[in-house]
């Protein structure tokens, strides 16, 4: 989910924050309280890797081999918090590797607890890999949460990995830690400061680069794959000239929403508030960084957005590096869902312009209109024809016409944008996840089933910590093994279509969009008109953002 804006009320925010509690407390009762998770498994056998910086021991458990915990950067306390992530540090004997990390921090639970010593990664590959093989293609995986919560330990990788993989997942610094913009912050005056969590993504991805020969996998067949947050993410690092060379192909899945970043200037005056918020009235790094940390998450402000322009990690806004073919070029996989903001609309809240915002109320025939004016900032003129474009007589109810052209202006419109972009560019490839009977794992679909915001992620990846029980049809596991087969060949080669299946490029003239669905998935050239994006095209041409 993306990160929450600030809204204009101390009542709003508690809100927010109680929502976030349920949240946790429900993830807390069923992921860590259930059965399964109490169940005893044989001991698996030893594994032990020799990496730059000292001999690590894992598990061989089953089909793979996992490597939980492997530090990549040095520990970002005390002096080298909001700093740029340093090496860390060499180690004698062997190192044990067999149990999650701690989590970066966050106002969210964890089965391995919570540090600012939280620089790790999770290499899962499989049991036949070894570094006297063949390399395997990689495919590092970059969490979402908002840049507020997650961690990589909730991605269970070993069926993506079954299908010929070395899978790494990240954790990174997340909200204030990870992004707060401050000019005393700034290590030289005038200079760049902040977006420390996309440096530590790309300090994960140099000791892929130094280190994943050793697991079994190809530095030379790098692909980062990140989904909401860390789609955004894996944007980010396509268009960051320190991220060059870092990787060979890139996957992002529900994360175009936020195309446009703010300038350094504006993060760093929000900065500024936050260290006057936090007792800094010096404004200096000295109090910045001895402030305890249950200060830093207790007054964690909701109108921060990670990936600013800082002028070093982004020299411009995502969307206009990738335009004008300033960024990485390298093959692209892109996609949505088909609703993708049917369970933020479910929450009471909405995602918009990259910012999450509670609505105003329930939404009603009388509501309406006035509700897509507040979201979208508009007139009521403007919000009219929003309406008429998305007549309530064509839904079963204003939640569900509202949820509807909320997904379309926020996720399908933006992605498509993004593929017409690259596609100048780079080999890229579009998909629409329409499974629309996919388990809900993360929030009780109150308005109904569809394939909504991270109802893909079940399709590559086992979710050990995710609040909802739910499992996959014969038909839906079909369709999950052709979506991990799809990216692992994308990580090989720079195409997704694997024997017998059709996906070709994407291009402005024929719009072609592979259609994910049970138990086979078709190309489809009218997505643009499903989402009504031409629509939501003139309208951002005609009004002010």
């Amino acid at each position: 989910m993306t990160k929450l804006r600030a809204t204009s009320s101390r009542p709003a925010r508690r809100l927010l924050h109680t929502l976030i509690a349920a949240a946790a407390a429900t993830l807390s009762a069923v992921a860590f309280a259930s059965p399964a998770s109490a169940t005893t498994a044989p001991s698996p056998a030893p594994l032990y890797v020799t990496t730059d910086a000292g001999r690590v021991h894992g598990l061989a458990n089953g089909s793979v081999h996992e490597f939980r915990g492997i530090p990549y950067a040095a520990p970002p306390t005390g002096e080298l918090r909001w700093r740029s992530p340093q090496p860390a540090a060499h180690w004698t004997g062997t190192r044990e590797t067999t149990a999650y990390p701690p989590v970066c921090p966050q106002n969210a639970p964890s089965p391995n607890g919570s540090s600012e010593d939280c620089l790790y990664l999770n290499v899962t590959s499989p049991a036949a890999a070894s570094s006297d093989s063949k390399p395997l293609p990689v495919i590092v995986f970059i969490h979402g949460g908002g840049f507020a919560i997650g961690e990589g330990a909730d991605y269970d990788a070993t069926k993506l990995a079954a299908k010929g993989a070395v899978v790494v997942t990240v954790d990174y610094r997340l909200g204030l830690l990870g992004f707060l913009a401050h000019p005393a912050l700034a290590e030289r005056p005038g200079g760049p400061a902040g977006n420390y969590g996309l440096q530590d993504q790309q300090a994960a991805l140099r000791w892929v680069q130094n280190n994943i020969r050793q697991f079994g996998g190809d530095p030379r067949h790098v692909a980062i794959d990140g989904q909401s947050a860390g789609g955004l993410s894996v944007l980010a690092q396509l268009a960051s000239p320190s991220a060059a060379g870092l990787f060979q192909s890139a996957i992002v899945e529900s994360g175009a929403f936020a195309p446009q970043q703010k300038t350094l200037a504006t993060a760093e005056a929000e900065g500024t508030t936050v260290a006057s918020a936090l007792g800094c009235a010096d404004q200096s790094a000295d109090c910045l960084r001895n402030v305890p940390l249950a200060e830093l998450l207790r007054n964690e402000p909701l109108s921060i957005t990670p990936g600013y322009v800082d002028g070093a990690v982004l020299r411009e806004p995502v969307l206009q590096a990738i335009a004008t073919g300033r960024f990485n070029r390298v093959p692209l996989l892109n996609g949505a869902n088909t609703e993708e903001e049917r369970i933020f609309t479910e929450l009471g809240l909405s995602v918009t312009k990259g910012a999450t915002t509670i609505l105003p109320g329930p939404i009603t025939t009388e509501t309406y209109q006035s509700t897509i004016a507040s979201n979208f900032g508009v007139t009521a003129a403007t919000a009219a024809r929003i309406a008429a474009e998305y007549p309530l007589s064509a839904y079963a109810s204003p939640a569900l016409a509202f949820s509807a052209l909320n997904s379309d202006a926020n996720f399908s419109t933006p992605a498509l944008a993004l593929d017409a972009a690259a596609s100048l560019h780079v080999p890229t490839y579009a998909y629409d996840f329409n499974d629309n009977s996919a388990p809900e794992r993360f929030v009780p679909p109150a308005l109904g089933s569809t394939a909504t915001h991270q109802s893909e992620l079940q399709y590559l990846f086992d979710l050990p910590n995710a609040p909802l029980p739910g499992s996959l049809s014969a038909d839906q596991e079909h369709l999950a093994d052709t979506i991990r087969s799809a990216w692992v060949h994308f990580a090989a080669t720079g195409n997704p279509a694997t024997a017998g299946q059709v996906w070709p490029k994407y291009d402005v003239l024929r719009h072609r969009v592979l259609s994910f669905q049970a138990p086979d998935s078709k190309v489809e050239t009218t997505v643009g008109a499903q989402h009504h994006s031409l629509f939501w095209l003139s309208l951002t041409a005609t009004v002010p953002q």
